[in-house]
């Protein structure tokens, strides 16, 4: 993602972070009552058409795919973290990557279970899980249960929706 609409949805996520604190306070203080929407990214389809690239676009909110074996993080080797390309939503260590030979990049376990929603998609005549970001909900790929240990799962992610961000050397 670019960093004009990269600052885009950084000052969306601001703003939306400021306006739930002004809901909260605002609400009573009966905590059972209170509906907190943890990091949730609310945008309308018209403002993503305008954030995302029409590919991105594509996969991440119209549920696409991009063809197997072209992604510029399918063989990618580096050290780091992926992220959601819509929102920067922390998703999958570079450790978890692995090769399955799908065509697209395979990972067999998320940062966290937090990260990322389930959903059941019976689209195209098969049954499958679908992943999505938890942030922003954008469709990421698909999950499988052929995948190595320890998780024996296989997440097969789409490279456009994805963010790559290096590991700082001086961490190490």
């Amino acid at each position: 993602m670019n960093q004009p609409r990269r600052a885009i949805v950084v000052m969306m996520f601001s703003l939306m972070a400021i306006n739930s604190v002004l809901a909260q306070n605002k609400s009573d203080n009966n905590d059972r009552n209170k509906k907190i929407m943890d990091k949730k990214v609310l945008t309308s389809e018209e403002e993503w058409k305008k954030i995302l690239s029409p590919a991105e676009f594509h996969v991440l909110r119209e549920r696409g795919t991009e063809r197997p074996f072209t992604g510029k993080y399918y063989r990618h080797k580096e050290p780091g973290l992926y992220k959601c390309a819509a929102c920067g939503n922390k998703l999958f260590y570079s450790d978890a990557k692995f090769e399955s030979g799908c065509g697209w990049p395979s990972f067999f376990k998320p940062v966290s279970e937090k990260s990322i929603i389930r959903k059941r998609d019976t689209s195209h005549g098969m049954i499958r899980t679908e992943i999505l970001c938890a942030n922003c909900e954008s469709h990421l790929g698909h999950v499988f249960e052929d995948g190595p240990p320890p998780s024996g799962l296989r997440y097969c992610i789409n490279s456009v929706s994805l963010d790559f961000e290096k590991e700082d050397a001086d961490q190490n």
